[in-house]
């Protein structure tokens, strides 16, 4: 499976913040922001990202990540030179997914949980083996600014509905998709919606008239944080600095991922800390590679 990291767009809400920089190269604590979406693609077990972003900002995604062999992964570049929707991501990714499963998540969607690579690796699993497409739920006080889940009596999925003025449950959809190989010719399908947008709403619901689309309920061990605004960001930082100081672990540390994961091995996460110098980050990666060479 590979994955789609979307990292467009022109960021108007966090303005004028935003209008020299792409909003997910911003810090939320100590790190980029990508290095969040990043981080959930790298637990799912997934090695291949291609990260699409404006025609700007590329060349800085580029050289924030690199190629990606740094961290045993194969990262690729694309250009989506104006937002026209996030369905549009199937569009410049088709030939990097070349007909095979993917991820695809928003780039500036930040997921936290003990049970998060349980949960990624049983909606990957679950495409892998039967097909379809995996989306979440997660519960919000107020669902009218997301995509929302309605279901029936017996709990089963009866629509997607998309920033609706009068929801049908509280679950929004957050910004973390699954799907199997067929998804770039659904997409290619799609219209555009009142907005003149391509809505992954509507690749959802396509999977789901099908009946082929399956949710995933995330509960209250997680954490989906919002960046949209300032507020927000900095609501996400504040979360981030007080798990990474309480319990002493860092949050989508991508070097540690990549070593936990078996994408690199303890040498070349000391390498990876060591060319840091004294920061905080790289003292980080050096414990942990010594641990990892002590056991």
């Amino acid at each position: 499976m590979k994955g789609i990291i979307l990292a467009g767009g022109s960021g108007t809400r966090l303005h004028p913040i935003t209008k020299a920089v792409s909003k997910q190269l911003l810090p939320i604590y100590d790190k980029p922001l990508v290095y969040y979406p990043l981080s959930v693609l790298m637990l799912a077990g997934i090695r291949e990202v291609l990260v699409i972003s404006t025609p700007r900002d590329v060349p800085a995604y580029r050289e924030l990540l690199g190629d990606g062999s740094s961290l045993g992964m194969r990262l690729e570049y694309a250009e989506q030179a104006e937002p026209r929707g996030l369905a549009e991501a199937f569009a410049i990714g088709r030939a990097f997914l070349a007909g095979g499963p993917c991820a695809l998540v928003l780039g500036d969607n930040m997921f936290h949980g003990q049970d998060l690579t349980r949960v990624l690796s049983r909606a990957r699993g679950r495409v892998e083996r039967e097909g379809g497409a995996v989306v979440f739920g997660y519960p919000v006080k107020d669902p009218r600014a997301f995509g929302v889940v309605e279901f029936d009596e017996g709990r089963r999925v009866v629509g997607i509905e998309e920033k609706p003025e009068r929801p049908k449950s509280s679950y929004a959809v957050p910004g973390l998709y699954f799907y199997d190989g067929g998804a770039c010719d659904v997409a290619a399908e799609v219209e555009p919606s009142e907005r003149g947008e391509l809505e992954i709403t509507s690749v959802n619901n396509a999977y789901l008239r099908e009946g082929r689309l399956s949710v995933e309920l995330m509960g209250r061990g997680m954490a989906w944080l919002d960046t949209g605004t300032p507020e927000g960001m900095l609501k996400a930082a504040e979360y981030v600095e007080a798990v990474q100081s309480r319990q002493g672990y860092y949050i989508a540390c991508i070097e540690e991922i990549a070593y936990r994961r078996g994408f690199i091995g303890a040498g070349r996460l000391l390498d990876l800390g060591r060319a840091l110098g004294k920061t905080d980050y790289g003292r980080y990666l050096i414990s942990v590679a010594r641990e990892g060479e002590r056991e």
